[in-house]
């Protein structure tokens, strides 16, 4: 990821800045605000903005004045329990505001969660950057034959050294048309005054999907939980969860007790269908079971023998 010296000039400028409040403040959000936290090759994630904290949720739960109890404990024991039962409204008491640059494949998986607030940068309007995500060799998984969503193995030698150079000869090639039918260079100068540029708002759509766009992004905890537990996930799709990665690191300098309560509850937790639960309990009593017997498709057998970690040779 490389800043423009106006964009180092501009963060450096923010985070210099202090300004007296008597709203509450989060000194580990504080040391983070502004600061771009790097995600694949040209991306990044930084906080810009909130609101409230761990109290704030119990405050709002328990409708009360002030910061909650005086017990830490019994403000993370009244956390654990509104996650644990999904009441959800007191976790919208807390608003963030994220700045992200990522590929607009990216972006366009990221806009399907639709309880935010996006603004994303305008092409009809400004040129983009010369900027293309270009995967590493390790990233270049071939298609799954059991999930079509997914990667399967690893593509190596002159497979995948042809698929980078396609993928890096193309969006070079695109962004070399789309400047020649602006004419006009990224800082907005015209290349050649003999002749008329195409409208930017109709240029933009030859370049690829791995061409950088930007974006801020605010939601409420309760949708940023809902963001990260699908997109911070094992199964999401490796470009989109590394940026929920970052955002789950702020997540944990931001509201370290709902944090904890998501490791537990929603990360490291399982929910469980009415069949798969009578499963469980028959194994409990020692009852042998059968996927054919369990009222489970094979598919819903496999995945709760894995949550259960049950050999299934």
């Amino acid at each position: 990821m490389e800043l423009t010296p106006e964009q180092q000039a501009e963060i450096k400028a923010l985070r210099a800045g202090q300004a007296t409040t008597r709203r509450v403040t989060v000194e580990a959000l504080e040391e983070l605000l502004y600061e771009p936290v790097p995600v694949l090759d040209h991306g990044f994630v930084r906080v810009i903005d909130y609101m409230g904290d761990d109290s704030a949720i119990v405050q709002a739960a328990r409708v009360s004045y002030g910061k909650g109890t005086k017990k830490v404990s019994d403000d993370a024991g009244l956390i654990k329990y509104l996650l644990r039962h999904r009441h959800t409204t007191p976790f919208e008491m807390c608003e963030i505001k994220y700045h992200v640059k990522m590929p607009i494949f990216v972006a366009r998986q990221w806009i399907r969660h639709r309880t935010a607030n996006v603004n994303e940068y305008s092409a009809r309007y400004s040129v983009l950057d010369r900027e293309f995500y270009i995967p590493a060799p390790e990233q270049l998984g071939v298609q799954s034959v059991s999930n079509r969503q997914g990667r399967g193995d690893v593509l190596e030698g002159e497979e995948a050294a042809n698929v980078l150079e396609m993928l890096k000869n193309d969006a070079e090639q695109t962004y070399d048309h789309y400047v020649q039918m602006l004419n006009e260079d990224q800082d907005g100068n015209v290349i050649d005054e003999s002749r008329s540029g195409l409208a930017r708002e109709l240029a933009r759509m030859n370049l690829t999907l791995n061409t950088y766009t930007q974006w801020y992004w605010k939601t409420d905890l309760h949708n940023l939980l809902g963001f990260l537990s699908l997109r911070a996930d094992a199964h999401a799709q490796y470009e989109i969860r590394v940026y929920a990665e970052a955002m789950l690191e702020s997540l944990k300098h931001w509201v370290p007790i709902t944090y904890e309560a998501f490791q537990q509850y929603r990360v490291g937790g399982a929910s469980l269908s009415a069949s798969a639960l009578d499963v469980v309990r028959g194994m409990i009593n020692g009852n042998p079971i059968a996927q054919e017997d369990s009222g489970l498709s094979k598919r819903e057998w496999r995945e709760l023998m894995e949550t259960l970690g049950r050999d299934q040779s």
